[in-house]
C-alpha cells in the first residue's frame, strides 16, 4: 500500500466520522424546555443536599429512598411539602422556608413532566438499548 493511500484511507475515515458526528448531534431528539429561575433553585437545593445519594430521578441515583421521577403525579404538591418540612425516620427535615418548598416543587413538576422512570414500562430491545413504552 502507497503513503497516498494511506493518508487518502485516513482522510475519507476522518472525514466520514465528522459527518456522522454532525449528523449524530445535530438530529438528536431532545426536547430543550427553558428553565425558570425557580426550578434553577430547585434543582440548586436537589444538588447542595446531595438529594440523589438517597433518590433516583429516571432511574439514576441511590437507593435509599423511592424514585422521584413521578412523584408530584403520583403523590402531590401537599405530600412532598410536608417530606420536606418533616422528614421521617430514614429522611432528614432540612427546615427548608416557603421560597425553598416552591422551588424543589416546581424541580420535581419539571422532572415528573418530561419522562418516566418506573422500568416495568421500559421494553427492552434485542440489541441492550431500551425503549419507553406508552
Amino acid at each position: 500500500m502507497t503513503e497516498f493511500n494511506k493518508v487518502l484511507i485516513a482522510t475519507s475515515l476522518t472525514t466520514a466520522f465528522l459527518c456522522y458526528s454532525f449528523y449524530l448531534y445535530s438530529s438528536l431528539p431532545v426536547h430543550e424546555t427553558a428553565f425558570t429561575t425557580t426550578m434553577d433553585r430547585g434543582k440548586d437545593l436537589w444538588q447542595e443536599h446531595n438529594c440523589t445519594a438517597c433518590h433516583q430521578v429516571y432511574g439514576l441515583g441511590g437507593f435509599l429512598g423511592p424514585d422521584l421521577t413521578n412523584v408530584y403525579t403520583q403523590r402531590g404538591p401537599e405530600y412532598i411539602t410536608a417530606f420536606l418540612r418533616n422528614g421521617n425516620l430514614t429522611m432528614p427535615a432540612y427546615h427548608m422556608n416557603d421560597q425553598d418548598i416552591q422551588a424543589m416543587l416546581a424541580y420535581l413538576k419539571h422532572i415528573d413532566q418530561s419522562g418516566i422512570s418506573d422500568p416495568r414500562s421500559f421494553k427492552t430491545n434485542y440489541d441492550g438499548t431500551i425503549e419507553q413504552q406508552q
